[in-house]
């Protein structure tokens, strides 16, 4: 599993960005944040055809598998939404990981339990 935001581990940073510009600007060593789908197509279909890090926030079922599907390293969506994913995330082999967004470090052992990639933190 996964802990991002965790004053205990130093873990990957996510860069937000909103065009293709931006992303020569980012700081080495970073995943670039995008908006949610559609808004982000293009910058996802650019960050897929350059093999560049990224996370994509999801609100449903249909968006997770899109963003599988264009390369996304990470799907950021609440708890509820992670939990489901997961039996899905397995049985088509998503490459892609998922994360859920907790409020506090006493939530990671529920989202381990349920099999989920990894946390956020705020």
């Amino acid at each position: 599993m996964k802990i991002f935001g965790h004053p205990w581990i130093e873990g990957e940073k996510f860069y937000p960005i909103t065009s293709i510009e931006q992303i020569s600007n980012t700081p080495p060593n970073t995943t670039l944040l995008l908006n949610p789908l559609p808004k982000a197509l293009e910058l996802a279909q650019y960050c897929k055809a350059n093999q560049v890090r990224y996370a994509l926030k999801i609100s449903d079922i249909k968006e997770a598998i899109f963003a599988n599907l264009l390369q996304a390293t990470y799907l950021i969506t609440d708890k509820a939404l992670a939990t489901q994913l997961m039996p899905i995330a397995q049985n088509y082999l998503f490459d892609t990981q998922v994360l859920a967004i907790i409020e506090s470090e006493s939530e990671i052992e529920a989202m381990a339990l349920a099999g989920v990639d990894g946390v956020i933190l705020p």
